[in-house]
């Protein structure tokens, strides 16, 4: 971590007392006096194909898997947290468009790789050629002590957790200490940020009660297409950049749609994220990655 990183978290870890994003680049978490560092992608969306929103959605993903390639040290894992594809009613294009992401996510060089849907992959068809291409939508697991939930709020139309898997999740946070670091990975939010846009979770407020008891709880989403932050108790939730287009801030035009790609700055609002920390610096950093560098 860079001097102005480390100064700029220790400044706002004070004022916000939790996880705190400081620096452009990504997240990173110590377990144990052993430090690590993963990838957050979001909103790859592969299918779109509008020229005016972004020229270049034939290779932006390519792109980024290339420039993540080149990392040294490789990144311990790398989460893509839902929208994988871009939606279609046609079910063979559907799983046309997975087998596509999935062959472009092979070429990462880091062979742990993890998948969560998002509403355009998943809510169709409640998850079946997902499921079928990529795997299960919810599951939990463990790497260098913290124990990351991915969650499916996408699959369920109603954009809603469901008890079903509530339940699996009261299973699985029961297997942990109330202070051991929880990450939970999912694509909407789960508080309302923007419930008229669809920014939302339907049950989100009983995700959270489950969630509550335990003292160091990051939530990672995506699905706004922006960077955003947001405390909840002791909860932080943060949003990543998409990948193939960026949205309007919440509420902040009568209609949500992508913002137009800007020929003078090219991939202006894309990007992606690192998360970095060591042990003796208590929380996670969160580092936007934005495509413009790449």
């Amino acid at each position: 971590m860079n001097r102005l990183c480390r100064r700029e978290f220790l400044k706002l870890a004070g004022a916000c007392g939790a996880f705190c994003i400081t620096c452009p680049s990504g997240i990173a978490f110590a377990a144990g006096g052993e430090s690590f560092f993963f990838i957050q992608l979001s909103d790859t969306h592969i299918g779109f194909s509008d020229p005016l929103i972004n020229p270049e959605y034939a290779t932006t993903l390519e792109k980024a898997v290339a420039a993540i390639n080149a990392m040294e040290p490789q990144p311990g894992f790398v989460a893509f947290t839902g929208d994988l594809t871009h939606t279609t009613d046609d079910p063979m294009e559907r799983k046309r468009r997975l087998t596509s992401f999935k062959n472009i996510a092979k070429s990462l060089r880091v062979k742990d790789v993890r998948f969560l849907p998002g509403e355009h992959d998943a809510a169709l068809d409640r998850g079946y050629a997902y499921q079928e291409i990529l795997g299960p939508m919810h599951y939990a697991f463990t790497h260098k002590g913290v124990a990351f939930l991915a969650v499916d709020n996408v699959s369920d139309p109603s954009g809603s957790v469901g008890g079903a898997q509530r339940e699996w999740m009261a299973r699985e946070l029961k297997k942990l200490s109330t202070t051991d670091p929880i990450v939970v990975l999912t694509h909407r939010p789960l508080f309302d940020l923007a419930p008229d846009w669809d920014w939302a979770t339907r049950d989100g407020t009983q995700v959270l009660e489950l969630l509550e008891p335990y003292q160091n709880v990051t939530v990672l989403y995506g699905h706004i297409h922006q960077v955003h932050h947001k405390q909840t108790g002791h909860i932080g939730h943060h949003a990543a950049a998409g990948m193939m287009y960026p949205l309007p801030a919440p509420m902040s035009v009568p209609k949500k749609a992508p913002v137009p790609w800007d020929p003078a700055a090219p991939y202006k609002g894309l990007g992606y994220r690192e998360v970095k920390g060591n042990a003796g610096e208590g929380a996670p950093v969160l580092m936007e990655i934005p495509m413009a560098r790449v």
